[in-house]
């Protein structure tokens, strides 16, 4: 049996099929620019969903304000521990930036238990405060990013830089984005309900491997 084995190969090969099958299906379609070309075709790439085309909202100069985020070094923080576990921590390190979740973390579980909320929003509690240039992760909390927002609206805590807004689900999920796009906070969202921890990670990761070609 006849098969790709080699990682980089099977990449290449897969972004190829990706170019070709837009070609074809959507002659018409034009990334705005190079970094939203870069995020779209990743997403895809991770999903094998090519309506990541069209719902993936993004601020003005989004993805260049996290990157110039990411060059001054700075501190991720992500809503579950598959976001963190996929995005590159060999890149982060060389641009001296830091990535944390504390959904596992005994003294968040216990606030979400006293207070009665989701331990996602006990951990968003936890973070806002901790000082220095942040930039959130979510892609399976709602709960995180309204929690988020409602302290940006009141002023509390640090002022995220940017936040990358794509989490999935049925309940809150498709709203907590909406509200995301709307704010003045410069995201990346994914409108509808699409979405995935998977996705949060490749999109960080579409911005950091363009970062290493630079």
């Amino acid at each position: 049996m006849s098969y790709i084995k080699q990682p980089q190969q099977i990449e290449r090969a897969s972004f190829e099929i990706i170019r070709e099958i837009i070609a074809r299906e959507r002659p018409d379609y034009r990334f705005a620019d190079l970094w939203q070309q870069n995020i779209i075709l990743r997403a895809i790439h991770t999903s094998a969903d090519f309506d990541w085309l069209d719902i993936l909202h993004f601020s003005p100069d989004a993805p260049q304000r996290i990157a110039a985020v990411l060059r001054q070094g700075c501190t991720l923080y992500t809503d579950t521990t598959m976001a963190l576990s996929g995005i590159n921590k060999t890149d982060l390190a060389r641009l001296g930036c830091d990535i944390r979740c504390f959904i596992g973390d005994a003294e968040v579980a216990a606030q979400a238990r006293a207070v009665g909320i989701t331990r996602s929003m006990a951990a968003v509690d936890r973070a806002i405060y901790a000082p220095g240039r942040s930039l959130y992760v979510f892609g399976n909390a709602p709960t995180a990013l309204f929690r988020l927002l409602e302290h940006c609206a009141a002023g509390q805590g640090t002022r995220p830089e940017a936040v990358i807004g794509v989490p999935v689900g049925f309940v809150g999920a498709s709203e907590s984005k909406q509200a995301l796009a709307q704010s003045r906070l410069p995201c990346i969202a994914a409108l509808g309900r699409k979405g995935g921890s998977n996705i949060a990670a490749a999109i960080v990761n579409a911005i950091l491997y363009q970062l290493r070609e630079e």
